[in-house]
Formats: C-alpha cells, structure tokens, sequence
C-alpha cells in the first residue's frame, strides 16, 4: 500500500487578502477582488481591471536589500511558504533537511523584473547583475529552500495555468515513491504588467468590463467577455501520514488523487468537449480509489472565457454522468480573478477549507447561466454542505490538465 500524504499547513496571498483567513473570509462572503489595476499606466489599455495584492508590505517578509534584488513572484512564494510551515508547526533542522523538498510552480516567472530591466537597456544603462537569477521560475523554489534549509528534491512545474495543481500532484507523489518526507508546493504568480495585459488583449483573452471591475469575472454566465488577470501564492505543506503522526501534527487533509494529461490539440484553445480535461479528471478519480460519485464539490478552473466554461461543463458531464446533475460546482475565479500559475495551488486550498467548514464556495456574478452552462455552480452565495471529497481542476496553454482529489482526513 502506498503512503498517505496529507496537508498540515496552508498559506495564501490573493485580492482578497494578504493571508488564508482573509481570503477565505472574501471566499465566504462572496466578495470581489477585482479593482482598477495601479501596478503601470493602464489608460490606454483596453483592459484596466485585475486582481492586485492590497496593502501588502514585503518588508514584513524580506529585508530592504532583498526586497530589490527579488521579484514579486518569489517574495509572494517566501510570504506564503512562511504562512504555511507556522500553521504546520515544522521546524526544519539538520537531520530532517535532505528528506524535506520544495516545488513552486509559475507561468511567467519575473515577468515584471525583466520588463523593468528591458527599460533600463533601452535608456542605454547596465542591467542588475541580479536581473536574471530574479527572473527564472525556478528561482521562487530556490529561494525557498535556501530560507528554510530545505536540502530535499527540488523543481518548478512551468505548466501555464496549472503549475501550482501540478506542483502539489508532483510534490505529493515524490512522498509516496518515498523519496521526501514532507514536501513545500504550491504555485506564485506576480504577472500584472503591461506587456501581460497587452499580450493577452491581443489574444482577446481579457475582460474588457473596465466599468463593473467587481463584476468582471463571470464564469458560466451567457454575458462573460474574458478573464480577469490576477497575482497571489498558495503553498501547502505536504508529508507522509506515518511523518506527520510522529511529530504529531494537526492534520487538515489529504491528497488523494493526482491526473496530469495532454490534449494533443492547440496551444489555447480546448478541444470540443475537453476531453483532455475529461481524462485528467477520471486520472486523479482512479488514482484515488474512488467513484465518481463520492465526489461532494468540484472547484472548476472556470474561467471566465467562452470556451473554457462550456467545455468544462461538458467533460464533468461525461466523467460524472447523472451525479453532474447533483455535484455543486463553482469557480473561485469569479472572486479572486485568475492566478495564473498560483490559481491551481490556491484552489487546491480553498477546497481543503471547503472541506473543514462545511461551506461551498460561491460563484458570483453568474446572473444569466449560459445555455451550455446547466450545472449546479452554487450562484452568488456560499451554501453549507457537508464535504469530503472535493475536486479542483486547472488547465493551461500547451493543452495541460492537472486535477486534484482533496479529502478530509479520517484514521
């Protein structure tokens, strides 16, 4: 029989808020995070809206210097990973660090440092000497690792949208092969800059409701034009069951089930029916060793996007069958906007405390459901439930899938 993993502390950075009980607060309440961006000059842009951290001071977290030689992305990812190993009372020492590893996924990475220091070449000055090492993806990990003393396996899931999902699916199997004892993952995003919001107006991905920020993000409804770009972290402490019991932590959950697949058919765009998403979702149902029918809520990856959420609806019908009809589904997005690559990772964790506060999530905004959006997505208002087994789903360009089986925590 292979190893439990399961959850003993979680950390979270988002628009709704600078830590977990914030966010799940806003979560709870149904609130938006979406405001005017103030990050660049938008007022040329077609989209002027995102999901930007408020009122967050690094400074709690790094120091002067270091708060210049890093990026946003892997301070968020030091924040949160602080945030988590306090609520797992996990005290790293010398004999425990080669059997405690760390993986931090990212869509861009240091977007923001390497548009700043493509400025500084255009005005004809020398780059930092620190630009690249603040650019890497990898580096959120790294630093991680060298903050903590964290001596175990390493890597970054650079897999668009679900490289936080894929981050704590790969973290969890390295402690099932027995390969680590505990593992940090989760996934950091920092991508509100001008050349990201330019790039994906392009692409005509973004929402465009620059008048009703709040009600920007609409996943499921017949009126929704985009997404809505957002930054934040969500990092997760994961050990084995046998590792956890013996220090006797408080254990919040566990990660039952992992699906990682390929659609094989575009770069951005789902294939009719989003069968890749479809296989990715009966992967982690078998992986762990349940029913499609003992599945208690579904967090949808939900975007906001035309296709995206008819697709989706389409594939947890054809994994789900009639329990479709009955599973309430809801998109998270519609709160905090889309994390990009920390979105599957902080979902994960929304769903963990679903799970303990017998509370499903809202979907807000969703007034006038699409034709081809007939579930149940729990609209405008938390409901109380009583969960135990949850699902959060991401996918991401390149034709990734990554889901999810979270379960509460039972001997």
């Amino acid at each position: 029989m292979r190893s439990r993993v399961v959850i003993t502390g979680m950390g979270a950075l988002s628009p709704l808020g600078n830590s977990l009980a914030a966010t799940w607060a806003g979560i709870s309440q149904g609130k938006s995070g979406i405001t005017r961006i103030t990050k660049f000059d938008c007022t040329n842009f077609d989209t002027q809206i995102a999901g930007e951290l408020k009122g967050f001071d690094p400074l709690i977290y790094v120091n002067r210097k270091e708060r210049r030689r890093l990026d946003d992305f892997i301070i968020y990812a030091l924040a949160a990973s602080e945030m988590a190993l306090a609520e797992a009372g996990l005290t790293i020492t010398d004999q425990e660090a080669e059997r405690i590893g760390v993986i931090i996924g990212s869509a861009v990475g240091g977007v923001n440092t390497m548009e700043r220091e493509k400025e500084v070449l255009l005005q004809g000055r020398k780059m930092s000497s620190f630009a690249v090492p603040a650019i890497l993806a990898n580096l959120a990990a790294g630093h991680v690792s060298i903050r903590f003393g964290v001596k175990g396996p390493i890597n970054c899931s650079v897999t668009a949208c679900a490289a936080g999902s894929c981050a704590i699916g790969d973290a969890a199997r390295i402690i099932t092969a027995g390969d680590a004892d505990c593992m940090i993952a989760g996934g950091t995003e920092a991508a509100i800059t001008s050349m990201c919001v330019a790039g994906f107006n392009a692409m005509r991905a973004l929402s465009t409701r620059n008048d009703e920020p709040e009600r920007a993000s609409r996943p499921f409804d017949r009126d929704r034009d985009g997404f809505v770009i957002a930054e934040g972290c969500g990092i997760v402490i994961l050990e084995s069951l046998a590792h956890a019991r013996k220090r006797g932590a408080r254990i919040l959950g566990e990660v039952a089930g992992y699906g990682n697949t390929c659609d094989a058919y575009h770069m951005a765009a789902p294939p009719p029916g989003h069968e890749g998403a479809a296989r990715s979702m009966r992967a982690a149902i078998r992986d762990a060793g349940i029913a499609p029918e003992e599945i208690d809520y579904i967090n949808a990856h939900g975007t906001s996007t035309l296709m995206n959420d008819e697709y989706e609806t389409e594939a947890i019908k054809s994994v789900l069958g009639e329990h479709s009809r009955s599973v309430p589904i809801s998109s998270t997005k519609s709160m905090t906007g889309h994390l990009f690559g920390a979105a599957g990772a902080v979902e994960a964790i929304l769903c963990l405390k679903a799970i303990e506060e017998g509370l499903l999530p809202p979907t807000i905004n969703l007034d006038h459901p699409d034709e081809g959006c007939d579930l149940d997505y729990v609209p405008h208002r938390a409901r109380p439930a009583a969960i135990r087994t949850a699902m959060s789903n991401a996918f991401g360009f390149g034709g990734v899938n990554a889901t999810l089986i979270l379960k509460k925590y039972e001997e």
